[in-house]
């Protein structure tokens, strides 16, 4: 027979998979369609691994468990475009009411934590937090770049915005920084920016 607990942990896991249906403003590199979180949280985790290397300090199992969880929350919150203003002022309380219900279905001791790195993800000040939003910046940046800036030009999005966006790729390693403003400057000088 099983226990009530392995019953919610299923449950909470099969709840997962319609993360697969959140899709975000970022295309694939071919510009085929747009990407999903799940896709996201995937790239982003094999991106923690190459690169882990520039962040030595960190944590990595926690990373890679950060990346797979932070957006989870979007399963009932939704997808909020990054450079959606209006969206983003009334996506904190959604995201946590979302927090509560989505790993309010696992077992009490299982929810507390996956709650408290989710708050650490978006508190950002960690250095695993700090890597986790390196890696949520560049992944979709990168594939921006890769798409001819499909997504930047359908947005009419600014350079300044993207700037201000990957602020925190800035205060990470030098080499990331460099290869984020050259993709920066380069989708500017190409016309995918404002």
């Amino acid at each position: 027979m099983q226990s009530e607990r392995f019953n919610k942990q299923m449950e909470f896991l099969l709840e997962l998979d319609k993360i697969k249906q959140i899709f975000r403003q970022t295309y694939l590199a071919d510009k085929s369609r747009k990407e999903n979180d799940a896709e996201h949280s995937w790239h982003a985790c094999l991106m923690a691994f190459v690169l882990a290397e520039y962040f030595p300090n960190v944590d990595l199992l926690k990373v890679i468990k950060m990346m797979l969880f932070h957006d989870v929350v979007e399963i009932y919150a939704g997808d909020t475009y990054c450079y959606d203003t209006n969206g983003c002022e009334a996506k904190a309380l959604k995201e946590q009411m979302s927090a509560e219900k989505i790993y309010g279905l696992l077992p009490t001791e299982q929810k507390e934590d996956l709650i408290a790195l989710w708050q650490e993800f978006e508190q950002g000040e960690s250095p695993e937090a700090k890597f986790c939003a390196i890696l949520d910046r560049v992944q979709p940046t990168m594939l921006n770049n890769a798409a001819d800036g499909i997504s930047w030009v359908e947005h009419s999005i600014k350079k300044e915005q993207v700037m201000q966006r990957n602020s925190a790729t800035f205060q990470g390693p030098k080499i990331i920084g460099d290869y984020m403003k050259n993709i920066i400057d380069n989708a500017y000088l190409k016309g995918y920016l404002k």
